[in-house]
């Protein structure tokens, strides 16, 4: 798989197969992804994977319990500007259009978001952090490797979501792993096989225009 084919495939999948993935695989995509470039070779990210039992437990955990008051950080506050509200919106509704759930089922769009909670039934879940003390360049930093991973796992025929939604636990989760509470957790990354029947995996994802985003000069 070229890189141009791994960006074009990769979406965020929300439906897995119920089929493991090698541990060796994993480690040689995260070994791969060392190499993501980070300011004055910072290197910020920190990770812990878990599948089987432990990742059982964890789910357990998060299933009996109630989103922190406050989450760690706020993941939400473009959805209240006129510019980006609409795109929240589409894609939402394209989801839901998608697996048959209407706008008055508040039930079973509940349902879908706690789904969240075990990673769509994915069988390997990354759940990122770092230190609170890192700023905003090397969050972007944290962005790159998370990126990177997901295309390297696509080079491996392996799909991804990635789950802010998991700062909504940060305190519950860290406590769980005997994490610091000096650590952020930052989000979670489902790991897995795409199940390809899925509905929710075959909504048409909507991108803005190039020329909305991107202004040339020179050429």
């Amino acid at each position: 798989m070229t890189v141009a084919q791994a960006v074009a495939t990769r979406r965020s999948v929300r439906a897995f197969q119920n089929r493991a993935v090698p541990f060796a695989t994993i480690e040689r995509v995260l070994d791969q992804a060392r190499m993501t470039p980070s300011g004055c070779n910072y290197q910020p990210w920190e990770a812990v994977v878990l599948t089987g039992a432990p990742l059982k437990a964890l789910q357990d955990v998060l299933l009996a319990s109630q989103p922190d008051d406050p989450a760690e950080y706020d993941w939400s506050a473009p959805g209240q500007s006129a510019k980006y509200r609409p795109r929240l919106q589409a894609v939402g509704a394209a989801m839901y259009t998608a697996m048959g759930i209407g706008r008055g089922e508040a039930d079973n769009r509940a349902d879908f978001v706690r789904a969240n909670l075990v990673s769509f039934g994915a069988p390997v879940l990354l759940l990122c952090h770092f230190p609170k003390f890192m700023k905003e360049p090397q969050w972007s930093d944290v962005g790159m490797w998370l990126q990177t991973i997901m295309l390297l796992l696509r080079d491996e025929g392996l799909d991804t979501c990635p789950q802010e939604f998991m700062g909504n636990y940060g305190r519950t989760i860290k406590a769980h792993l005997g994490l610091s509470d000096d650590t952020l957790l930052f989000c979670g990354l489902a790991i897995g096989w795409r199940d390809e029947a899925a509905p929710v995996n075959n909504f048409p994802r909507e991108r803005v225009p190039l020329d909305e985003q991107v202004k040339f000069l020179g050429f």
